[in-house]
């Protein structure tokens, strides 16, 4: 998140993806930076997902994405 803060800073447009079991954690982490970017948070666990379960969420998840640039 620190990243997206000091991207935006700069002028960039930035968001963040994060797995949902990390809403809570955001949420903390943006009111200890004193800035809330914008996120977009996918289905909870990720990290046992085949490849084709990875595609498969990246293209359910881009246009939110595209949305919230």
């Amino acid at each position: 998140m620190p990243d997206i803060v000091d991207l935006e800073g700069r002028g960039l447009v930035g968001l963040f993806v994060a797995s949902a079991e990390f809403v809570d954690a955001a949420a903390g982490q943006a009111t200890a930076l004193g800035y809330e970017p914008t996120a977009v948070f996918v289905p909870h666990p990720i990290q046992d997902r085949s490849d084709a379960k990875m595609r498969a969420l990246a293209d359910g998840t881009v246009e939110e994405v595209l949305a919230a640039l």
